[in-house]
């Protein structure tokens, strides 16, 4: 386990070993996930991004599908 310090502005340290681990430099920006016994933090990363790339796709297609729908219902 390993334990960082909170200072009075609210920042945190995170120990020196699990910023070389995750590769966190000074501004890289973090997610921070409330869970039932604490908090994680997540750092977000290019490779986060490029894993979510095409989340969203074909949610689009959805969308048009719907609103197709009511224009013919409207046309009823």
């Amino acid at each position: 386990m390993k334990i960082g310090r909170f200072t009075t502005k609210g920042r945190v340290t995170i120990p020196v070993e699990l910023r070389r681990r995750y590769n966190l430099k000074p501004g890289t920006r973090i997610n921070f996930f409330e869970e039932d016994n604490g908090i994680k933090i997540i750092p977000i990363t290019t490779q986060l991004i490029y894993k979510n790339i095409g989340f969203l796709k074909g949610k689009d297609n959805l969308l048009k599908a719907l609103q197709k729908e009511k224009i013919r219902e409207r046309e009823l």
